[in-house]
This record gives structure tokens, sequence and C-alpha cells, in this order.
């Protein structure tokens, strides 16, 4: 047996430092406990990320596998990377933009940046994106729309010092332990208020809970904002040193009873939040704001609330919680949304500067920064002929989820993943990468902390890292792209090297300097430096906008939920996350796909009815737990099933192009006949017609 090993957790965004021991026999990671001694979470640690990581419930990926008459069938690396690259090299001779390319964030720095130098240098395609954008993209252009710049301003340091914690739209008790524990430890000297239309795990240890309808956060937000300013609340030093746009943003507030009613909660719900933010406030945000057709909007009506109580400062601030580990990171280092560093991506010195680092030409890089993953698949077998996915799962985790699995069939699918996915099974080639405990590199969590990811373990016959096989691919497509079996230490060098000056800033980072310190907060643009609170300027602010002030949005509904309910669809759908489930459920459910459970108030289904969920995109057989948790007229289904996103809708924000998971039109059909129906099926062409 190896000894310990510190690095990182890779289950959820928070950035626990861990202890891992190695195998005594083969390889795999036999043992993990939290580090003590790691400066995030000082040993804390959860069951489920020790448990995920050293025995995940999953089938592993051991061998390259190609697809020979309809099977997918054993064979070398050699094969099958050449059978990639001479895919990839036809394609790009045509049009470099057919060929699309998928991260996540679940990959480490290192191989982020890989795979964004891979699709945008060797490639050049504009087809490329992440699966962080399903989950943090409208938190991110709120943060651009106010701050000039991506990422909480506030860190893990400003959680005990904030008297006032309000938790809108997600369930940190089940999605981040560790971290809810440090608000609810705050919260015992001061107040916490969750606002969710469900009594989740962590509404249940609120001291006040807000339920309003769902979809209706942006008008209960601005009915917040609303009643701060006529209860005299706003902060108006504050405002009027380090703000713009404060008059705009006020100009079309609604009536605050009127939109308690469309928002479907009470004047003293509005009342307590107002309160609430008389204090020193971090307001947390999750999927709940950012999933939907509003999000960017309603992530921006939160920071509002902030910027007009003067919330902003050590212990107070807007905090977006992220669900995946480096969704970070993936911003700051992949070049999907911004060149390293989080350089605007029609910035010409920071083209040049990229295209001058990678060797190309710059005319070769695309000209922007491409449509989001929703609208890349509906191009995914008519423009779009290769796909390649690396460490995510759009068959099962897209928004109708069976319209993107029909559409991988019809493209070239290159699946690099640890296990195998509802997505390999569509795959042409799939190439077998390491998992958690076999990688080496870095990681970025929530509040900007990047540190070190270990292996604790040889990698597998048959297996290779991310970043190696990303290198082999990009090699194959543009030679000379990478080293050809590029050390981590080395792409992490170049990659911050690039950052230099950018508004995330690495450049003074190193690996010797995360062993020497366990952990270091970007901006850190030199040796020394780690930056705590964003903006600050000495007692004052400097924001990375065009006036060096923070901006109010103005984000009045301006359309209708893209599907309200109707006499036909009379229930809302919408969708969590399970305290014991991953992403998907891959690494968490051991293949296993009985049909779901959805949780029904009991004024709407009885305790254990056989029903069929069905929405206009298809329908999925599941057994009813009733659960006066879920209010009347919705419905709950775990992100984590397989079939769930088979129901959800495509629609996007239009500006953060994320997708509208939390709501939907749905309808329970019950099942009489004691068979179950097929898991999914084509319910939405029949029904129409009665709507």
């Amino acid at each position: 047996m190896t000894g310990w090993v510190p690095t990182t957790c890779m289950r959820c965004a928070v950035g626990c430092g861990h202890l891992q021991r190695g195998a005594d026999l083969g390889n795999g990671v036999d043992s993990v406990r939290g580090d003590a001694g790691h400066p995030t979470n000082r040993g804390l640690a959860c069951q489920r990320g020790v448990s995920e990581t050293a025995d995940p419930d999953a089938t592993f990926l051991t061998r390259p596998l190609v697809r020979r008459d309809g099977e997918l069938v054993s064979t070398t690396w050699d094969v099958a990377l050449g059978k990639v690259t001479e895919a990839m090299r036809v394609a790009r001779e045509r049009d470099p933009d057919s060929i699309g390319v998928l991260g996540s964030g679940q990959q480490t720095n290192e191989a982020a940046y890989a795979l964004g130098k891979a699709a945008r240098g060797a490639i050049g395609t504009r087809q490329y994106d992440a699966n962080t954008t399903l989950c943090m993209a409208s938190a991110v252009t709120a943060y651009y729309d106010a701050f000039g710049s991506d990422a909480p301003p506030c860190s893990y340091a400003d959680v005990p010092e904030a008297e006032s914690h309000v938790v809108w739209g997600a369930n940190p008790a089940v999605a981040h332990p560790v971290f809810f524990r440090w608000v609810t430890d705050s919260a015992r000297d001061g107040e916490l208020i969750v606002v969710d239309p469900v009594e989740t795990e962590t509404a249940e240890t609120a001291d006040v809970h807000v339920r309003p309808d769902p979809g209706a956060d942006l008008t209960l937000a601005r009915a917040v904002l609303a009643c701060v300013v006529e209860t005299g609340r706003v902060d108006e030093a504050f405002v009027d040193a380090h703000t713009v746009g404060f008059d705009a943003a006020i100009a079309d507030l609604p009536d605050v009873d009127a939109a308690c009613e469309a928002a479907g909660v009470e004047r003293r719900d509005v009342e307590a939040l107002a309160s609430a933010l008389d204090a020193k406030t971090l307001l947390y945000w999750g999927m709940g704001v950012n999933q939907s057709t509003r999000g960017t909007a309603t992530a921006g009506a939160l920071i509002d609330l902030c910027l007009a109580t003067g919330n902003l400062g050590e212990g107070t601030g807007p905090f977006s919680l992220t669900g995946q580990a480096n969704s970070m990171g993936t911003r700051v280092c992949s070049s999907k949304g911004g060149w390293p560093g989080m350089r605007d991506y029609d910035d010409p010195d920071a083209r040049a500067e990229v295209a001058d680092a990678w060797g190309i030409d710059v005319a070769r890089l695309p000209d922007d920064s491409g449509p989001g993953p929703v609208d890349m698949f509906e191009a995914v077998g008519d423009s779009i002929d290769v796909l390649w996915t690396v460490a995510t799962n759009p068959a099962a985790g897209l928004p109708n989820a069976a319209d993107a699995a029909e559409r991988l069939d019809d493209v070239f699918l290159v699946a690099q993943d640890a296990f195998h996915t509802e997505t390999v099974e569509h795959a042409d080639v799939v190439l077998p990468a390491a998992t958690w405990g076999e990688s080496e590199g870095t990681t970025t969590n929530m509040e900007r902390t990047v540190s070190r990811v270990r292996a604790v373990t040889d990698l597998p016959a048959g297996v290779r890292t991310d970043l190696d096989v990303i290198a082999a691919v990009a090699n194959g497509v543009r030679r000379g792209t990478f080293e050809r079996h590029p050390e981590p230490a080395a792409v992490f060098d170049e990659m911050t090297a690039l950052t230099a000056g950018a508004p995330a800033d690495l450049s003074g980072l190193s690996y010797d300097r995360l062993d020497d310190e366990g952990a270091v907060r970007w901006p850190a643009p030199d040796a020394e430096t780690s930056v705590a609170y964003r903006y600050r300027d000495g007692d004052g602010w400097a924001f990375e906008t065009r006036s060096g002030d923070a901006r109010f949005s103005t984000g009045a509904p301006t359309d209708d939920l893209p599907e309200p309910t109707t006499d036909a669809y009379p229930l809302t759908l919408t969708t969590g996350r399970e305290s014991d489930g991953y992403n998907t459920g891959v690494r968490s459910r051991g293949g296993d796909t009985a049909i779901p459970t959805v949780r029904a108030n009991p004024a709407d289904a009885a305790d254990g009815d056989r029903v069929t969920v069905e929405t206009r995109r298809g329908s999925v057989a599941a057994v009813v737990a009733a659960d006066s948790a879920v209010p009347p007229g919705v419905l709950w289904l775990s992100i984590h099933h397989p079939a769930t996103n088979r129901l959800t809708l495509p629609a996007v924000d239009p500006r953060s192009a994320e997708p509208n998971y939390k709501q939907c039109a749905a309808r329970l059909v019950p099942r009489t006949d004691g068979a179950d129906v097929p898991e999914t099926s084509d319910a939405g062409a029949a029904s129409e017609a009665s709507d």
C-alpha cells in the first residue's frame, strides 16, 4: 500500500483537500480521508466525496473501442487514434466548424486548457463548449454585466463574517455538504433564509423558507428590490460612489404587492428578505436560478440586491454556487468562452497573443466563441459531421436528451471517458481515460482557489490520462501542437503564462508554490500575491468595467416562461440533486436504470402510484413518492437518472445559452395494466391536439 498522498477532491466545487492511499495490489484508490493540512477544508470531508473517489459505482472503460458491424469491439490505441485523427483531418479540410468538441467541468485545468488549444488552435472550430455552460453560464454572464469579469468577488473566508445568509435556488446541504456546514455554523449567530419552491434539505434548517412559484425568481427578486427602495434600505453612499445604472434599474420596478401575487409569495416573505439585507449578507444562488430562460436576468437581479444595500465587501456579497469540481477552471483555462485568463474573446491583442503562443496564424482561430451546447447539438448530424466528447454525457445530460441521443448516431462520435456512459453506447470510437486518483494536475474551486490533483495509483493497463489523449488527437490533426506526451507541469506553466495581466491572472502560480502553500486563490499575478476579496482598491473599489464602477442590471421580465402549464399539461416539472447522486449518475448508480421515482404533493398523486410522466417531448415511467415538501402542482425528478432529461425543455437563456431545466409543463398518466411501459416514448404528437 502506498503512503498517504495529498490531493483535491473532485466530487464537487468546494475543493476539499484529501489524503488518498493506493491499493496494496493492482490499481485503484484504497483509502480516502480529509486533509487536515489543506487550507480550504482543514480536514473536513463529506462521505460522498470519500466513497465516490475510493469506490465509484460505475463500469470502467479499460481498452479503446471501435465500432465494427454495429458493435463496439476492443482495439489498440494506434488504431483508435488513427481513426479519430483521420476523420478529423478530412472534416477539417472541408470546414473546421464541421467538428464539434464538448468538454467538461470534471477535467483538470491542464486537460481543459489542452482541449481548448486542440479545439481552437489545432482544429480551429467555433463549435466548441463544455458542459459547464449547462449549469453556470447565466451566473457568468451576470458577473460580467455587473463587475466586468467572471467569478464571485467573495470567498470562503467571508462565510464566518456574514451575519445573514440567503440561499436562493440552491441546496448546498446536498450539493456542497462541507461548505454548508460553514454556512450553518455562521448562521447560528445570525440568520439563514432559503428561497426555493421545494422544502429541500437546506430549507429544513432555515429560519425562514420562502417558496415562490417555479420560474418566479426574477419577479420575486425585483419585488425585494422594490421593497428595499420603498422602505429606505438603499445604501446611497455606496450606490453613488461605486455603481452606475441605479436609476434605470429602479425606474420600472413592480408594485410590491402585485409582484408578491405574481411570484406566489406573501408580502411578509419579501419583507423578510429585504430585512435580511440590512445585515452583512452573503447571497448564494445555484441551478434553481441559473437554469432558466431568465437565468442571467435573475442572477443580475440578485447582484443588484447586494449592490443596492451595500452588501459588497468582507463578509458580504453575491456568491454563485458551482456544481462540478472544476467548472471555474474550465472557464478560466479552456478557451471556450474567453481566452485563457478570461480575456475577451474578441480582443485583438488577446487573440494575437494566443496565436503567437500556440504558433499558429491568428486567422486560424474562430471568429466567435460558438453557439453553446444546446444549439451545437442542433447542428449535430447536419453541419457537424464529427463530434468529440470529453468526460461528459450529453446523451443523458442535455435537455430533450432523446433527441440529442438520436443525433449522436448521425455523426462520427468520439467518446473519451473513464466510464461506460449512455453516450458511449452511440460512439464510433471510445477512448478510455483516467479518473480521480490516477491523474496529475490542478483544479480550481468555486471561490477561485487553485490546488493540486495528484495520482495515488498507477494507470490501469490500456488507459491514458485526459491530457495525454487530447495531445495525441491534437497532434494528429496538427503536428506539433503539443509535446508527444506532455507533462502536466509544463502545460500548467504554458497556460498560466498566457493569463498574465488578464482578469483571472494565474501567472504567479507554479506547482512548487501550490506544493508549499496547499492552495492559492486567483488573481495571483506574482509569486506572493493571492487575492481574497476581488476588486478591492485600498478601502475603495476598482471593478473591471470601463467606468471602474459596478453596474446595475435592468432585468424586468420581457418574455413569458417558455412552457407554462395548460389544461392538457397542468403540472410543472422541476429537477434537482439527490444526496447520493453524481451528475448524470454514471459514478453513483452503477448502471441501474430502474424506473425513477417522481416526487409529488399528496394532492396530486398517491404514494406508490405507478404513473407515466409526460411532457411535450416524451414520457417516462415512474413511481410516485408522495411528499408534502413538493408544492401542489409541481413534480420533482432527480437529475441523476438518465431518463429525466428526455422530458426537459431545450429552450435557453437568450444571453447565456443555458437551458431551462427547472420548469416545463407536464402531466401524470396512471398506469393501470400493471406492466411497465418503456422508459421513454413519443408522447407529444398524439396529445398536442388536446392542448
